[in-house]
């Protein structure tokens, strides 16, 4: 998957646990919400900063839970800020 550089993220700082992680979250949701996984990234990223001001910060206790969980999880966060109906 190629994935647009942020240049306001933090992706730099991600461990390669947390790295692994966001890119099985990105992609596991575009399967499931049928899309490409670089507009998930963009949702998760330009749109709202989920997965900086979510994912990655919930890493520890997020990567515990198994994959429905994480997703509708996830998925709720996405509904609350507005970019899924």
């Amino acid at each position: 998957m190629k994935v647009p550089v942020n240049n306001n993220s933090s992706s730099e700082n991600l461990s390669p646990e947390e790295l692994s992680f966001a890119v099985f979250c990105i992609e596991n949701l575009a399967a499931r919400l049928k899309m490409d996984p670089t507009n998930v990234y963009l949702l998760l990223t330009e749109k709202t900063n989920i997965l900086y001001d979510y994912i990655v910060p919930c890493y520890e206790s997020l990567h515990t839970q198994d994959r429905e969980y994480i997703l509708d999880d996830i998925e709720g966060v996405m509904r609350e800020k507005g970019v899924l109906a």
